[in-house]
């Protein structure tokens, strides 16, 4: 039996044969092959000054410069990974629906006491969730194509499972530094198409809509790898932990401006509960 079937029980999904796709009706992600090896990973102290004056620059305000969000980030070096694949995108809504269908799996959405319990910045009003929340199991019409958010480590672990027993083969989160390699390149840049930034290239508040849109349409904004929307548009759950309970985020999303939280070397935690519109995932696939 393969490992990842024996998490299965624990995920809420009832074992049945794999099918090489057919639940996922056909909608299985396009992956990208990611080589094993050396990357230049992190941050020095001149892109986290860069990443301040971005901020300063689209904020009006020093505040992530007060707060010192750049700071945990790891020192920029060499580090080893394996090779994997990764989505080329977040997994889309229509993906989701897929699993939704076959699992029984609740949809994404959030109940205004819970909403209210993560204490997050006052301008995400509960009544912003609408425009994300799905109803009869189906996601908003015309948004099939947007990342899938207002999900839980935890639905996106169920939807990795579900997928690994659906096709036959292990998908997974990826790492923190998986997902970094995948977004920056071997080289480290800043961005995942360079070292400047260039608010035409992503999904951020700097050049709107202020929404998500539909995934892979910013092709200017590529990693070297050929990974689309690693910076803006939606942040990432990774399977890298960050305190109990917690996981670290990557990516920025269309929320924000500057954009210095988008750059792949940055991080921060967020509980695991948490179903946020800011947040989706994608996925990784081993190489046999």
């Amino acid at each position: 039996m393969p490992r990842f079937l024996k998490y299965l029980p624990f995920l809420g999904l009832t074992l049945f044969a794999a099918t090489d796709g057919a639940a996922a009706g056909g909608l299985v992600p396009e992956l990208v092959p990611i080589p094993g090896g050396v990357f230049i990973a992190g941050s020095d102290g001149a892109e986290r000054e860069a990443a301040y004056r971005l901020d300063e620059a689209a904020y009006g305000h020093d505040l992530t410069r007060e707060q010192r969000w750049y700071e945990g980030e790891r020192p920029r070096g060499g580090v080893g990974v394996r090779g994997f694949e990764i989505t080329r995108t977040p997994i889309t809504n229509a993906q989701y629906q897929a699993f939704v269908r076959a699992t029984g799996h609740p949809p994404p959405d959030v109940d205004p006491e819970t909403w209210a319990g993560y204490r997050l910045n006052p301008v995400h009003s509960y009544r912003r969730t609408r425009r994300f929340a799905w109803r009869d199991g189906r996601p908003p019409a015309g948004r099939e194509d947007h990342p899938v958010v207002l999900v839980a480590f935890a639905d996106a672990e169920a939807y990795a499972a579900w997928l690994s027993l659906e096709t036959g083969r292990a998908w997974r989160l990826p790492g923190e530094l998986e997902w970094e390699k995948a977004a920056r390149g071997a080289a480290g840049a800043r961005f995942p198409w360079g070292d400047d930034f260039d608010p035409a290239r992503l999904n951020s508040h700097d050049a709107g809509p202020f929404d998500t849109t539909p995934v892979g349409g910013f092709p200017e904004g590529a990693s070297r790898f050929g990974v689309l929307d690693a910076a803006g548009q939606v942040f990432e759950w990774t399977a890298t932990p960050a305190g109990e309970g917690r996981y670290i985020v990557k990516g920025g999303s269309w929320d924000d401006k500057g954009c210095g939280i988008c750059r792949p070397a940055a991080r921060h935690g967020r509980a695991g509960s948490l179903k946020h519109i800011l947040i989706g995932f994608r996925l990784v696939r081993e190489v046999d």
